[in-house]
């Protein structure tokens, strides 16, 4: 599993039974006691692969590796592996859409509270991702088959109250990846958007009352979009990596409600953070594996008036494109300018970077993130995240700002 809480899918001979029994998919895994065993798993499910202790909290100590010496080294520095504390090996679903579903069942009758679709690909905490209500891209079909799935794990699990199911789907094809029996963080977000009160709702059914009795017997579906959108502390420690991944790094959350998505994911900012520019300069840094992937984000960002900053190699991307870029020298070249120059002197107004190494970042690009935020500088590092973004500065820009209360929201 790729979770990070309660495991209740039972592994016998490689096979998920529950699952199995469900007609349900995920995907593949395995244990591992040692380096090689770790390595064998991981050379036959397939790189990249997501690995952690067998035991874990908030994702502490997940990481996710691309080849055998990333594991190798995670295997030797990260974990201490014996047959009483195996390592999870898991295929990693690269550039998944990861869903969060809250259900509420009374042992007999179960009702979606909520499909929640993630911005962030799959792979970041789910507690670090922002994420929306109702999902917005994956189609009615994997909706609906969200939604059996999760009343027939409900069911078999005979559970009374609340659950929280992760699922990712990737390629029109839907994975489990972690099932918990419980209230999730996401149910007080679930309730104020939907406006009913699960956990009122499921301490009555705990306590023997039926989902009929209390008149909740069918999923809402809300006539606006809500977005919630993680806190982070990083302000409050300089020179902090700000890059998400498998382990949470969140203190918090808010939320953002509007009838169009791209003003509901502005006002989720605007709570969480610093609020994005409508223009201005951007400095954009890519990963190699981001760059044909982050084209149309780029032309996205010209078009809404950004002027563009960029180092060599996403320079290049970036001209290709025939998109006017002025390159900036890499802060290792100990050249003027760079990057660090136009934040202290405050000509920078957004930046998107992600991460060249997905375990070890390279110093530059630590100082670069860590700085920008120091200096209230948007920052995203993944290219979901920015092209939220773009989608967010569009609305601002051609929508007009209000506010209305949820009581509002729900009347209307």
């Amino acid at each position: 599993l790729a979770g990070s809480h309660t495991l209740v899918l039972l592994l016998e001979s490689g096979h998920w039974l529950l699952l199995d029994e469900l007609n349900l998919k995920q995907a593949e895994a395995g244990t591992a006691t040692s380096e090689e065993e770790a390595i064998g798993v991981a050379q036959r499910i397939g790189y990249p692969v997501l690995v952690r202790p067998s035991f874990v909290l908030g994702g502490r100590a997940m990481v996710i590796v691309y080849d055998d010496q990333e594991l190798r080294s995670y295997m030797r520095s990260a974990v201490e592996a014996s047959p009483e504390r195996p390592v999870l090996v898991d295929r990693f679903l690269e550039d998944a859409t990861e869903i969060d579903v809250d259900v509420i069942s009374d042992g007999k009758t179960s009702v979606i509270g909520a499909i929640m679709e993630h911005i962030e690909q799959a792979g970041i905490h789910s507690g670090d991702s922002a994420c929306v209500i109702p999902p917005f891209s994956i189609s009615d079909q994997i909706k609906e088959e969200i939604s059996t799935a999760s009343k027939a794990l409900a069911k078999k699990l005979q559970v009374k109250g609340l659950m929280n199911i992760q699922f990712a789907v990737k390629d029109e094809e839907l994975f489990v990846i972690e099932v918990n029996p419980r209230a999730s963080r996401t149910v007080p977000f679930v309730s104020k958007t939907i406006g009913v009160p699960l956990a009122k709702l499921a301490a009555k059914v705990m306590a023997g009352e039926t989902l009929k009795d209390l008149g909740f017997t069918k999923e809402i579906i809300p006539g606006h979009y809500s977005v919630k959108e993680a806190v982070f502390p990083f302000i409050k420690f300089p020179g902090t990596d700000i890059v998400l991944g498998p382990e949470m790094k969140a203190t918090g959350e808010v939320m953002g409600i509007d009838s169009d998505l791209g003003m509901a994911y502005a006002k989720s900012q605007m709570a969480a953070s610093c609020p994005l520019p409508l223009g201005g300069n951007v400095f954009i840094s890519l990963k190699d594996r981001d760059k044909d992937k982050a084209k149309e984000i780029i032309k996205e960002y010209h078009e809404l008036g950004f002027k563009l900053f960029s180092t060599d190699g996403t320079a290049k991307t970036i001209k290709d494109e025939g998109i006017p870029v002025t390159k900036l020298f890499k802060l290792a070249e100990q050249r003027r300018p760079n990057v660090l120059d136009m934040i202290k002197n405050g000509e920078l107004d957004f930046v998107i970077n992600t991460t060249s190494g997905d375990r070890n970042p390279r110093a530059d690009e630590v100082t670069i993130r860590s700085s920008a935020i120091a200096n209230e500088i948007p920052v995203m590092t993944n290219l979901n995240a920015a092209k939220a973004s773009s989608m967010a500065i569009r609305s601002l820009k051609s929508l007009e700002l209000k506010v209305k209360t949820l009581q509002e929201f729900h009347i209307s």
